[in-house]
């Protein structure tokens, strides 16, 4: 077994050219030893090299999925261009803001260069590189067409983030809009109504019954926002938690998620796009059909989907064709299956699948414009209940007081 690569630590150089100018530079090497014979070999008379000090405080960032989307894009282009997969990656860790993103192209890089193949230095960051990545990778490997797969790939992460990007940036302008409408609601009850239960104190008479019922109901959000605040935390926790480790309440809660109004159609229609484009793209690279519905399932994003799918392999495996599967599960739209099916007997399955990601794609921006446009009117009639039924509850009875007097 080979030993694996000694530790690069970063160093900071300057140094003098063949043409006596001077010149500075930072390099990563076991060593001050070595960066010095680095230098004197490149033709540079070394002059000062120190260690890479560490800011004291440095918090380590996330790798989110957007850095490796562009790192793909980028690897891409420079391996077409024919430059050197190490290289690339030395290129691309040495671009990088991100320490944590910069790390790991630094052990991808070291891999590359002591023999492992780049399917397999990538798959020991399965938390960026997932089985759908290093399966294409191994397939442009194995053909020789590396260039082209690596396309593939960023095209579709791309895609992919992008469809992300839309549904979130959907999401979260209500989202956001609530949280406020519910802090704002608690600072009513806890701060606001008392005054105005101190000032209706000694009217004499009896309240409104609106105007009774919201400070009965202050007073219980009084004594008992714990209680409250407890149980909400503690259902998210408790959610967060057996979707995580729960096969079975994963697919219960994403079921329960794609029968939601408006925003499960958007889910699955992203869904069914996302399981298109991930199978256009794995058949288009020769990965076996059996073999690319696994990945797919994986990439799905839904539990319900995923068992779907894995459902569909299973039956793929043993003869049945790809559209009659999909039509089983009742998953998947007619148009889609006919599709399907048609790209089956055409022997453009790749194009065909295609095709159902592009459309639906567009149907989930479609969408999520018209939800953005009906979505603003509902918020108005949210806002102007709660935050509004509020505010007349407490001047009811001083509107009483001036029609008395």
């Amino acid at each position: 077994m080979a030993e694996r690569a000694e530790k690069l630590i970063p160093f900071l150089w300057e140094g003098v050219d063949k043409s006596g100018r001077k010149t500075r530079g930072e390099t990563e090497a076991p060593n001050a030893a070595t960066v010095n014979a680095t230098l004197r070999r490149q033709g540079i008379k070394p002059v000062k090299v120190r260690r890479r000090s560490k800011p004291l405080f440095q918090m380590k960032r996330k790798i989110k999925s957007k850095d490796v989307t562009i790192a793909t894009r980028q690897l891409s282009t420079m391996i077409a261009a024919g430059i050197p997969i190490a290289q690339s990656f030395d290129i691309l860790s040495k671009g990088q803001d991100n320490p944590s993103m910069r790390d790991m192209l630094i052990s991808v890089r070291q891999d590359v260069e002591a023999g492992t193949n780049l399917s397999s230095a990538l798959g020991k960051f399965p938390l960026h590189f997932d089985e759908l990545y290093t399966n294409l990778v191994g397939a442009g490997e194995q053909s020789g067409t590396l260039d082209v797969l690596m396309d593939k790939i960023a095209v579709y992460h791309e895609k992919t983030e992008a469809l992300k990007s839309k549904i979130k940036s959907a999401l979260f302008y209500p989202a956001a809009v609530i949280v406020v409408a519910i802090l704002v609601t608690a600072v009513l009850m806890i701060f606001v109504i008392p005054e105005f239960e101190n000032l209706f104190h000694g009217y004499g008479a009896e309240l409104p019954a609106l105007t009774q019922m919201v400070i009965n109901l202050s007073k219980w959000f009084r004594g008992n926002w714990w209680i409250l605040l407890g149980g909400i935390i503690g259902s998210i926790v408790f959610l967060v938690f057996t979707h995580k480790r729960s096969a079975r309440m994963r697919h219960i809660i994403d079921r329960v998620i794609l029968r939601l109004p408006i925003v499960g159609e958007i889910l699955r229609k992203a869904t069914i796009a996302r399981y298109a484009r991930t199978l256009s793209t794995m058949f288009g690279a020769g990965v076996p059909l059996v073999d690319a519905l696994e990945s797919v399932a994986g990439a799905s994003g839904n539990r319900v989907y995923h068992d779907g799918v894995m459902e569909i392999r299973s039956q793929v495996s043993t003869g049945q064709q790809l559209a009659t599967s999909m039509e089983a599960t009742s998953l998947f739209p007619n148009m889609v299956v006919q599709m399907v099916s048609i790209g089956e007997e055409s022997g453009e399955l790749e194009l065909m699948l295609a095709k159902v990601a592009d459309f639906y794609e567009q149907e989930v921006d479609d969408a999520v414009a018209a939800m953005s446009s009906l979505i603003e009117p509902l918020i108005m009639i949210f806002l102007g209940v709660v935050i509004g039924g509020l505010v007349v509850a407490m001047y009811l009875p001083i509107f009483k007081m001036a029609s008395v007097v």
